[in-house]
């Protein structure tokens, strides 16, 4: 990938305009190393690089022999970028194989909507194939003195050429089984052997006109929406020169099935769809969204910096560093005003991409400050109103090395929002640090975590709500959804919103923030593929779809404010009666969904539903089965949880990790209990 230069000022080639989160304006970046900082500059040369030389990317444990993953150490791929460039540094795990070409793509919008994948009932679905059938063309094993394999082409060979090695790329091994069908396989998030769903790869020495095949072998998720109509993306790069073209849908014979490889809990399940490359001699790429990469974010973000007028109002901060060294970023918007004014705003509080293979979140999020940071009066009244507080990647490291879900600690960091492990989830303890100390400071009316969703369509939200709870207009969370559904009507759907908490949620974001205090928590959850509602319906979401999702976001929450008591209970009783055209809400739930951002990582949707429609028990018998459940739960785990400690203690070994039995220790147990069981059943 080729680099960025270092900016002349800041550590890690920080712009000077940048500041450390918590200082004051005059503080420039010169003062940034403080011991916080230098924990995580610390942690990214130490950490378990005794444990893991070499590592390849599939780690699992067992009780006897309990390593946790993590990178050996950061690398920069900028140290030959031409000087003078205001770009940052990419940190990338050591392990990782990275070219240094830089990939590139234009914004491009189709004049109409794209349509869904209509299926005929003739698509085929080809069985796995054992790689010694056929031809290994590209196969990429995560160690840094491995090179990758990659078959030698000759000037006649009419082969595919496969490259996935740069920023947010996704492919472990490829197969050619006929002349023009190719068998996929995706790797797994680094330290993990799971989450296989993202994927985002190149193409080279293509033939026009001619019917390929391509077949992902090993996604893992038994319910998929390419089987409601959702085509992956293409993208030409002669098309982008020659026409403007940038990133289409593409694909016919649509089928996603499950396949003969894997047996019991391990089934998997395969993508295959064909289609012909548009030009000879083309350079392509397939995606399952539009990428946004972390240097996309930092270009953003540059942009945002040199402008006169926007950084007037809009101070870019350095949260923290991620485990690779990676810069996580804060952005604090507020018009300038008089200072007892600026502390009687309320604060609004978003962040996006804790899970990197969401990318339609971040378009969101771009769509969010393109609005708030432009000259309207309506975008003037909202910074004249409100503080906001902006983390727009949470999970920069996932998203760089490619990951669909988890960090490189091996873990869905939007389960981490109780941990007080600094140094493992640093992004998420000071997020929410952040916000405490804002708390501190002003009322925070509204906090969204933006998420993708992999099984539903249409743009919803999950929000908290108790029982009994007294519902004043701001204090219902269901208004600020509602007005989202009037601003955003063909894409946003208030009926497939969701308030119950779930005890198997507690640790995510919005419940976390709810229980702090923050009324109005919620998740905006936007499909991966399309929407059903209105003329959009059966057609896939773009980059302008999701970028209009952020600015009717702000719409409705400049909505929320100004709207009379009268209006509100007009908005209410609407609610009233579209619950009431919604049969067991509670019983198909889809925030119970493996596929949810903010749901457990494991579990079947079909499954949960059957239980949670045969179980009915009394409020005291469940009760006292959940408190039981809960004791046996800590003296089952204990054991998992000392050997978690241990591990801690090995990872640090200068300062003694305290590690209390809490429910977030307990969470770690269970998962290196599961990651046992697994290496049992393999083995």
């Amino acid at each position: 990938m080729a680099c960025p230069a270092a900016p002349a000022a800041g550590r890690d080639g920080a712009s000077p305009s940048i500041r450390e989160e918590g200082s004051s304006d005059e503080d420039l970046l010169d003062s940034f190393v403080t011991e916080d900082s230098q924990q995580c500059a610390d942690l990214t040369d130490s950490v378990c690089a005794h444990l893991l030389p070499r590592a390849k990317h599939i780690m699992l444990l067992s009780d006897s022999e309990a390593e946790a993953p993590h990178p050996e150490e950061s690398q920069n791929l900028c140290d030959s970028a031409p000087a003078g460039d205001q770009f940052f540094l990419v940190h990338w795990p050591h392990q990782c194989e990275v070219i240094r070409d830089r990939i590139e793509h234009i914004d491009w919008i189709p004049t109409s909507p794209e349509p869904l994948y209509t299926p005929t009932g003739l698509e085929v679905t080809p069985p796995y194939q054992n790689p010694d059938k056929g031809t290994v063309v590209y196969l990429e094993e995560v160690r840094g003195i491995c090179p990758l394999k990659q078959i030698v082409h000759q000037k006649e060979d009419n082969t595919l050429i496969f490259e996935a090695r740069f920023e947010s790329g996704n492919l472990q091994k490829v197969v050619k089984v006929n002349e023009f069908e190719y068998q996929l396989t995706l790797r797994a998030d680094l330290y993990t052997s799971r989450h296989m769903q993202w994927y985002y790869f190149q193409v080279s020495n293509t033939q026009a006109g001619m019917p390929y095949r391509f077949t992902i072998v090993n996604f893992t998720k038994r319910n998929s929406l390419y089987k409601r109509g959702l085509r992956p993306l293409l993208y030409s790069e002669a098309d982008a020169k020659k026409h403007s073209v940038g990133w289409r849908r593409t694909g016919n014979e649509i089928k996603y099935y499950k396949n003969n490889e894997g047996q019991g809990e391990h089934q998997c399940f395969s993508l295959t769809w064909t289609f012909q490359f548009p030009h000879d001699q083309d350079t392509c790429y397939f995606a399952h969204c539009y990428p946004y990469t972390y240097s996309n974010l930092q270009e953003y973000l540059v942009a945002i910096s040199k402008d006169p007028v926007k950084s007037k109002f809009c101070q870019i901060h350095i949260l923290c560093h991620s485990l690779a060294g990676n810069i996580v970023y804060v952005l604090t918007i507020t018009n300038s005003s008089k200072s007892s004014e600026v502390t009687k705003r309320k604060a609004v509080i978003l962040t996006a991409r804790v899970h990197p293979g969401e990318t339609n979140s971040s378009w969101i999020m771009k769509g969010f400050l393109d609005y708030i940071l432009g000259d309207s009066s309506k975008a003037q009244l909202l910074r004249d109103s409100f503080v906001f507080k902006v983390v727009p990647m949470l999970n920069p490291d996932g998203v760089i090395v490619g990951n669909h879900r988890c960090s490189l600690a091996g873990q869905d960091l939007n389960r981490k929002y109780r941990s007080n492990m600094k140094k493992y989830y640093p992004s998420i303890w000071y997020t929410r640090n952040m916000i405490k100390r804002v708390m501190e400071e002003r009322e925070v009316f509204l906090y969204c975590d933006i998420h993708g969703h992999n099984m539903k369509k249409n743009v919803f939200m999950y929000g908290c709500e108790r029982k009994r709870q007294v519902k004043t207009p701001y204090r219902n969370p269901r208004v600020f959804p509602l007005f989202l559904s009037k601003s955003c009507p063909d894409k946003f759907s208030f009926p497939d919103c969701r308030f119950r908490v779930r005890k198997n949620k507690e640790g995510t974001g919005r419940v976390v923030m709810w229980k702090m205090g923050i009324n109005n928590s919620y998740t905006l959850e936007a499909s991966l593929c399309g929407s059903k509602l209105g003329y959009r319906r059966r057609t896939h979401f773009d980059m302008k779809d999701l970028e209009s999702i952020g600015q009717h976001f702000c719409d409705a929450l400049l909505d929320y404010c100004v709207h009379s008591k009268e209006e509100y209970e007009k908005l209410l009783k609407e609610q009233a009666r579209m619950n009431s055209k919604v049969p067991n809400s509670d019983v198909l739930d889809c925030d119970s969904s493996s596929q949810s951002s903010d749901s457990p990582d494991s579990g079947d949707l079909a499954a949960h539903q059957l239980k949670l429609g045969t179980k009915k028990k009394t409020k005291t018998s469940r009760h006292f089965h959940s408190s039981a459940k809960a004791r046996s739960h800590e003296n089952k785990h204990i054991q998992g949880i000392e050997t978690q400690h241990k591990i801690f203690q090995v990872l640090d070994s200068k300062k003694k990790v305290k590690l209390p039995i809490t429910a977030s220790a307990k969470q770690v147990g269970e998962y290196f209990r599961q990651m046992s069981l697994a290496t049992t059943s393999h083995g």
